[in-house]
């Protein structure tokens, strides 16, 4: 088996940021320079004795460090910038997440997601790793945008409309006037899916499966050394979670022809482009027409 020292030094770095460590303090820590770790952290060949004290050092093992059968990620911040990491060398992506991919939401979305966490944490994710979280995934958004890989992105219409039933809520505890604007929020987010959907920009690609979705996101990486996958329990649509859950990254060829294979078969059956845009707009109607009638039922005629 080769050794890709440059994936080994990706991993590093994405572990070093879920541990909150700078280069520096992993330097002092291990008596290196800090020239040496982000030589490191580009690929340069490490000695074993080196590897096993870096991983000691990031409380992870040799062999999720070295990419050996399956990466695993319980910080969203390692995941997330793993995530980055491949997104910057794929040539295309395949991709399922709920209720969105967030390469594909408006750039008003950040701001709104940061408001969910907010609402959601419970102290598992204090504020300095939200803000990471978001720093890193601004910066997937920029790196998708200067680059332009191919993106196949699957939706499912009870997870949309189960967004739109909820709103952008981090928690069901909100005043009454507070959740509409939620959900008004969540529409116009899914507007701006439909007007993707319907004009269809080169190299990308959505299909809506109005079917039940894998209870797992996932994506799938084609890269000139080979195809990778990543499976996620962490949620960025609404009640979203980045608090809890080990995700799991592979390049394992039974694990990457299982997961590509899901994902063909749901392609295979999805709406596609006008068609698609018409199904997500009727869901955009019905629920306009269900908080309406939930007005007028809150304020009955005197």
């Amino acid at each position: 088996m080769s050794i890709d020292y440059q994936q080994i030094g990706s991993r590093l770095r994405a572990y070093r940021l879920a541990r909150g460590l700078t280069a520096e303090q992993v330097a002092q820590q291990l008596g290196l320079s800090r020239a040496a770790v982000f030589r490191l952290e580009k690929g340069s060949i490490v000695k074993l004795e080196t590897f096993e004290r870096i991983a000691g050092l990031l409380d992870v093992s040799v062999e999720s460090l070295l990419g050996v059968g399956v990466e695993y990620h319980a910080s969203a911040i390692s995941f997330f910038e793993r995530m980055r990491q491949l997104e910057d060398g794929a040539e295309q992506i395949m991709t399922h997440f709920e209720p969105v991919s967030y390469l594909l939401t408006s750039p008003d979305y950040g701001v709104h997601l940061r408001r969910m966490l907010a609402e959601a944490g419970n102290g598992a994710c204090p504020e300095e790793g939200r803000e990471a979280v978001l720093a890193i995934l601004d910066e997937r958004r920029r790196t998708w945008q200067r680059r332009r890989p191919a993106v196949a992105s699957l939706v499912g219409s009870l997870e949309i409309e189960r967004f739109l039933r909820l709103g952008l809520i981090g928690t069901f505890d909100l005043p009454p006037d507070e959740a509409a604007r939620r959900r008004h929020l969540a529409t116009l987010e899914i507007e701006h899916l439909c007007r993707v959907m319907e004009q269809e920009p080169v190299g990308i690609q959505i299909g809506l499966v109005e079917a039940v979705m894998p209870s797992l996101t996932f994506q799938i990486f084609r890269r000139p050394e080979g195809p990778v996958v990543a499976i996620s329990p962490f949620r960025l649509g609404e009640l979203a979670n980045i608090d809890s859950g080990v995700a799991m990254i592979t390049s394992a060829r039974e694990a990457v022809e299982l997961w590509t294979a899901t994902f063909e078969q749901l392609w295979s059956r999805a709406l596609k482009g006008a068609q698609a845009g018409a199904a997500l707009r009727a869901l955009l109607c019905r629920a306009r027409e269900e908080e309406a009638a939930a007005g007028r039922a809150a304020c009955p005629a005197s």
